[in-house]
């Protein structure tokens, strides 16, 4: 097994704070919303997969929406108990993020709105997920306030 890789996945924050630095806000998965865009990618799946053995000319099409429902149920409750426990703490200075990841707020260059992610784009051009957010509009607006200095 190799040394510097954890044994464990880690969900939350694991940076240490700065002398004088403090988490404003912490951002965690909503397990709605996590299962509201599962819902919706099951849906496309299903008729992907249908609008594939149709286009193939197979008689049996349903088992497309069958095959699709399937492979994104499996996934969404394999992943759900990681990703619904994701945390990214802001803090007065950075945001930080599951494991050792830390943005300086300075380095904040873009905020993007995918569904219900918030995209960090970074000057350097590194991009990090917060996912699965209820209010992608109140997370993109703490960030932007912690960032300027005003209140979250």
């Amino acid at each position: 097994m190799d040394d510097h890789l954890p044994s464990r996945s880690i969900l939350a924050p694991d940076t240490p704070l700065l002398p004088g630095e403090t988490v404003i806000r912490s951002f965690t998965a909503d397990r709605a919303t996590y299962w509201r865009e599962n819902a919706w990618l099951a849906a496309i799946a299903m008729a992907g997969g249908m609008g594939i053995l149709w286009g193939l000319g197979n008689e049996h099409v349903w088992t497309g929406a069958v095959g699709g429902l399937f492979a994104i149920a499996v996934r969404a409750l394999y992943l759900s108990s990681d990703e619904t426990r994701m945390r990214w703490d802001l803090t007065d200075r950075r945001l930080l993020g599951p494991g050792t990841r830390a943005i300086a707020l300075a380095e904040i260059a873009k905020l993007n709105t995918i569904f219900s992610a918030v995209q960090v784009v970074t000057v350097s051009g590194d991009k990090h997920l917060l996912k699965y957010q209820a209010d992608t509009g109140a997370v993109t607006a703490a960030i932007l306030a912690a960032k300027t200095g005003g209140p979250p």
